[in-house]
């Protein structure tokens, strides 16, 4: 740990790169997931047009019947795509935001000269323990 030679510089400017990249990630999942869905809707159902529609039960305070678009094959292949992909997304972005805010507290301890809690803001962001990494401990 006595050998580390941060460029806080450096590592800030790499924490705006990365910033924006995740920025641009974030838009491009969004969108496949409104592409997704839009898919999904234009795919139709392989009912005829009168069953298209599925009566829910329940009463609704209009009095109105409760119904839904029924979904066909596509339409719940990609429902199933989209969650069987969840947990490795939230796992990506996990891993983002943990890495940067490791490096962003594990700089800012180096800097004022606490090596042992930069280190542990290092281990925390290896571990994602994103917990650890949001506290309100340590400098800012």
């Amino acid at each position: 740990m006595s050998t580390w030679d941060i460029k806080p510089q450096g590592v800030q400017g790499q924490l705006k790169v990365t910033g924006t990249h995740a920025g641009d990630l974030e838009k491009a999942l969004t969108t496949l997931v409104a592409d997704m869905q839009e898919a999904a809707q234009c795919a139709g159902t392989a009912v005829p047009g009168s069953a298209a529609k599925v009566a829910l039960h329940g009463p609704t305070a209009s009095g109105a019947p409760l119904t839904t678009n029924a979904t066909g094959p596509v339409g719940a292949a990609l429902a199933e795509y989209l969650s069987k992909q969840q947990p490795s997304l939230k796992d990506m972005a996990e891993r983002i935001q943990a890495a940067v805010l490791g490096a962003a507290k594990a700089t800012n301890e180096y800097v004022g000269g606490d090596l042992a809690a930069a280190k542990h803001a290092q281990d925390a962001a290896k571990s994602v323990r994103l917990d650890l990494l949001k506290d309100a401990g340590g400098r800012r």
